[in-house]
């Protein structure tokens, strides 16, 4: 049922379009909220200490190759995304710029209050809730259609194009990414795979559940 979820759903916090610079407060709301869950649940990820997300992978294997730093890869390479998005139909709003600052304001926080744990099963415990909480907040943020970030417009244009699932358009971007960075010298750890697979039907899930139960 839900793997085969194509569509983002308009709720009663959907914007009419992304490009809207005059939101209503429970739009922004939802978007920031929604961007404050991804966050946390990328800093798990990364606190998880047992394998970085598919595009961190990515970012590390092309520093690795060009002889640069990860931060200015990952600018590069999201710069690069966004610039697919003209193949792809896809908008810009405020929502893509709201994105990069409260993400990276929630991983840091995230960082600096969870420590690394260190069981093993706590840490797939915090991969797992990493995985869903992003795909919640995934979920949320879309949903208010203010214009998504640079990935996850990449997986929106794409599904539009293709008539795929969300799910499978999703998992086939990560599967590629994580060898493309694994290719170039980035490390795959058990956590990145679980990401690859799993982020996609978190969002399928969630979106699922959104559509059927909320208005």
């Amino acid at each position: 049922m839900f793997l085969h979820v194509k569509n983002i759903p308009k709720l009663s916090w959907s914007s009419d379009s992304p490009v809207n610079f005059k939101p209503s407060l429970k739009t922004l709301f939802y978007l920031c909220l929604g961007l404050i869950f991804f966050g946390f649940g990328e800093g798990l990820l990364i606190v998880s200490s047992i394998g970085a997300s598919p595009w961190n992978v990515l970012h590390q294997g092309v520093a690795v190759s060009l002889g640069l730093s990860i931060g200015t890869i990952a600018f590069l390479v999201s710069f690069l995304v966004l610039l697919l998005w003209h193949f792809l139909d896809q908008k810009i709003g405020m929502g893509t710029v709201i994105n990069f600052i409260i993400i990276a304001v929630m991983i840091d926080l995230t960082i600096y209050c969870v420590d690394k744990p260190n069981d093993f099963f706590f840490q797939l415990f915090m991969i797992f809730a990493g995985i869903l909480l992003v795909g919640f907040g995934t979920t949320m943020y879309l949903i208010a259609n203010l214009g998504a970030g640079p990935r996850d417009g990449l997986m929106t244009g794409l599904q539009k194009k293709t008539s795929l699932p969300i799910a499978l358009v999703r998992t086939s971007i990560e599967i590629i990414v994580v060898f493309l960075g694994w290719f170039l010298g980035g490390i795959v750890g058990i956590g990145t795979l679980f990401y690859a697979l799993g982020i996609g039907p978190a969002i399928a899930i969630f979106l699922y559940l959104f559509s059927k139960n909320l208005k």
